[in-house]
């Protein structure tokens, strides 16, 4: 597929123009009323709308998807159908890392059975970090597509001067940085998990022969 560059520069600086000014809702702007599920659906989409333009269109969470969080106890369950500050703290979290990481995995990061003023910390922290790793990919996207953003003084070898060749250099980033993140929680996991005494051990080894 042939690209015009030139367009593909104009689209990534208005992008990259979105994601500096760009912040996830504090804990405190999260409203704590009580919302009914079509309320939460809206308040979402108005706080992830850091999606590009093209993509606005797809529905990147549904009614039935929160209803199998809940039933899969990847969050709270509401409470009388309505969703408090607890829960769309959880939803902004889930929404923004599933990208990357299984859901599954993602309950090791925010389990759901925590104090709420646990997961004000665990969210306050996010809300942080997700702002700082977005100055950073935006500062990566000027050195890997700098030929396209005329940025030469910026150029490394991971540089290209293709779109094609943009594409697929983030595909591949994506796909390692979800490995990376999958297999740190991995080993966080292992390491919490009791050391196995040696009586215990020789005991699981001879069961095994």
């Amino acid at each position: 597929m042939q690209y015009d560059n030139d367009f593909i520069e104009k689209k990534l600086r208005r992008w990259e123009k979105y994601l500096n000014e760009y912040r996830l809702p504090a804990w405190e702007d999260i409203p704590d009323l009580g919302l009914y599920m079509e309320q939460v659906l809206a308040l979402l989409t108005n706080y992830l709308d850091y999606l590009p333009p093209e993509l606005k269109d797809e529905q990147f969470i549904t009614a039935a998807t929160i209803n199998n969080y809940v039933r899969n106890r990847y969050m709270p369950k509401p409470r009388k159908k309505k969703y408090y500050r607890l829960h769309i703290a959880y939803l902004v979290m889930i929404c923004t890392l599933k990208q990357s990481l299984t859901i599954a995995t993602l309950t090791q990061m925010i389990p759901n059975d925590i104090p709420e003023e646990r997961v004000k910390e665990i969210y306050t922290a996010y809300r942080t970090r997700h702002r700082i790793a977005a100055e950073y990919f935006v500062d990566q996207v000027r050195v890997i597509a700098s030929p396209i953003l005329h940025h030469e003084e910026r150029r490394t070898a991971a540089s290209v001067s293709e779109t094609s060749d943009l594409i697929s250099t983030y595909a591949i980033l994506s796909g390692l940085s979800g490995l990376l993140a999958e297999k740190l929680l991995l080993l966080g996991s292992a390491a919490e998990k009791p050391e196995e005494k040696p009586e215990q051990k020789a005991e699981a080894e001879k069961a095994n022969e």
